[in-house]
């Protein structure tokens, strides 16, 4: 019989805490004892001048160990060419009969293990943390970046744009709200879909055809705004049954459900390939900076779009709008390419089994087409999404998107233009409300670290809703014709923003916490899917309002969510149970 003692890397030890981020180059730790000639012990008498030959040699190239295997005879000998290939080490052949005339003289594998784990130096926790805030792929994570630049930037000025000129047909809300009511729509059928169709496909084409097809419907969509300009128009409703209002409006469905599909897939899955699964500290700065990006560019799209619109007609400022439009795209694409060539090709890599092939009921994607894959990703995301453990959490996140007007967007824009207000004011007011963000995101860490991660969600909301209450009473004070009041207006929607801004990057690390990782992206799509459903219910009851005299009530409903989504949250905080205060102890120590 041979035997030899075989250490691999498949189920690692229990180390302590504070080494559970690993170094960035993980070798794996093999050993074998092993002799260059056999050596027969039933033939001649055990002595120690047999051992004077023998050596031994250790390969240490990971912390992770096992001991659970003993290779037999055969297997030993099939690897015997591997190993002499890898590291010059010989092997010891032991007679059966060694193991049965003396067992105690050989190590048990557990103390060989726990001899060779007293040898193996252990990071203090400063060094595991400098590890930790390493990027696995830093250069592809400064080309995800750029990518991200480039792209956000176009389609932030979009979204400023569109319903800024549309506005300018007729002074009525209605055209606004219906294309952003089917857009939401368009989210919450479309949203799981295609994300389990991303999960279908490889990375970089789904990632560029969404892109393209983004594009498209930008640019589609410009035509007929511009079309639309070189007609004039006596009722909102003779706006909305146009055929071109029509084309708009699916032009503008693909747009946006593009738009979410490509965010989703970069923050959720890209980010945390080139950033690191087992990197805490880079995931968190890649996501800050990802998150400032976004908003960086929401600054200079809502400035950029308001200051030619000031100065030139909306036909023209539209066509520079599709010119760069059509300038990003390809260097969109070749900055996705660049990212994937430095990340040393990580996004070729082939997703889960379980992500790819099946669904959550273990239905194949074939199978699964014969009854329909849209109602059941939508069934099994709206299970998952009701059963997870902070769902009150993400109940106050979504009804914070029933506050459709106190806030800046397309329907503010349109109030705003209506009402006769400088283009690039408007710019600005949104310019700013994005720099609140920007804020948000340094302000919520100092939250964290003084009152907790709980403590600093519900000071966000409540900092939020008290700025609203006031600004909803000075719009009921009727001054809002006078200039001065209504700058006062807009600097409390803008300042309601960084408690709005703090809890969404606070809220997200609650959500990071309380739901397993293997459930993170169906969660968060569904996520996204009801938070369309609020947006879509308050577009709903604008296309009912659409007069601008009736901006107080949508106002009144918008200031209602926010403070029930603080009410909703600090009720939850203050009677915890105990998965909560599993999931957050440091909060309840």
């Amino acid at each position: 019989m041979l035997v030899a003692v075989a250490v691999s890397a498949a189920n690692p030890l229990p180390l302590p805490r504070v080494a559970r981020s690993p170094p960035r180059h993980s070798p794996r730790v093999r050993h074998r004892l092993v002799s260059s000639r056999w050596l027969n012990f039933s033939s001649h008498p055990l002595d120690s001048g047999r051992f004077e030959h023998l050596s031994s040699r250790c390969s240490i190239t990971n912390t992770d160990v096992q001991y659970d295997h003993v290779a037999t005879d055969d297997e030993v000998l099939s690897e015997t060419s591997v190993i002499e290939a890898e590291c010059p080490v010989p092997v010891v052949h032991l007679k059966p009969d060694i193991l049965e005339s003396d067992p105690s003289s050989l190590l048990t594998e557990r103390a060989f293990v726990d001899s060779l784990l007293t040898a193996l130096p252990v990071l203090s926790v400063e060094e595991q943390n400098a590890l930790a805030a390493i990027p696995a792929h830093p250069a592809g994570l400064y080309a995800l970046y750029a990518s991200c630049l480039t792209g956000n930037l176009v389609e932030q000025l979009w979204n400023f744009a569109w319903p800024s000129a549309i506005a300018l047909l007729h002074p009525s809300l209605l055209p606004v709200a219906v294309m952003g009511f089917v857009a939401k729509l368009a989210i919450i059928a479309g949203g799981p879909l295609v994300g389990k169709l991303m999960d279908s496909f490889p990375r970089l084409p789904a990632y560029n055809f969404l892109n393209t097809l983004q594009a498209a419907a930008q640019l589609l969509s410009a035509a007929m705004i511009i079309r639309a300009h070189s007609i004039p128009y006596t009722s909102a409703s003779a706006v909305i049954l146009r055929p071109w209002f029509i084309v708009l409006v699916l032009a503008g469905a693909v747009e946006r459900l593009c738009g979410i599909a490509l965010g989703v897939a970069m923050e959720r899955d890209w980010v945390v390939l080139l950033a690191g699964v087992n990197r805490p500290i880079a995931l968190a700065q890649a996501n800050a900076i990802l998150n400032r990006i976004d908003l960086l560019c929401e600054i200079a799209g809502a400035s950029l779009f308001g200051i030619l619109l000031a100065k030139y007609d909306p036909v023209t400022c539209l066509k520079s709008a599709a010119g760069l439009m059509i300038c990003s795209l390809p260097v969109t694409v070749f900055l996705t390419w660049l990212t994937n060539k430095l990340s040393t090709g990580v996004l070729d890599r082939p997703k889960s089994l379980h992500n790819c092939c099946k669904s959550c009921n273990g239905v194949t994607i074939n199978e699964y087409d014969s009854i329909g894959v849209g109602v059941e990703a939508i069934k099994v995301g709206w299970k998952e999404y009701i059963q997870q453990p902070v769902l009150p959490a993400s109940l106050a996140y979504v009804l914070l998107y029933f506050n459709v007007v106190l806030a800046p967007g397309s329907l503010m824009t349109a109030f705003l233009t209506q009402r006769g207000l400088n283009p690039s004011v408007i710019g600005g007011f949104s310019g700013l409300c994005a720099f609140m963000g920007v804020a948000a995101t340094f302000v919520s860490a100092n939250l964290v670290n003084r009152l907790g991660i709980l403590k600093a969600g519900a000071a966000g909301l409540i900092f939020q809703a008290s700025l609203l209450t006031i600004a909803v009473a000075v719009y009921w004070s009727g001054s809002l014709s006078q200039q001065y009041p209504l700058l006062f207006f807009l600097s409390l929607i803008v300042l309601s923003r960084l408690g709005h801004m703090s809890y969404d990057v606070v809220g997200a690390q609650i959500l990071q916490t309380g739901i397993p990782s293997s459930k993170a992206n169906l969660i968060g799509t569904t996520e996204v899917s009801v938070a369309s459903l609020a947006e879509s219910i308050m577009l709903g009851v604008a296309i009912v309002a659409n007069d601008s005299s009736h901006f107080g009530i949508l106002a009144m409903l918008s200031l209602m969510s926010v403070v029930g989504a603080a009410w909703m949250f600090c009720r939850w905080l203050l009677n915890p149970t105990d998965e909560q205060r599993s999931l957050f102890a440091f909060d309840f120590n």
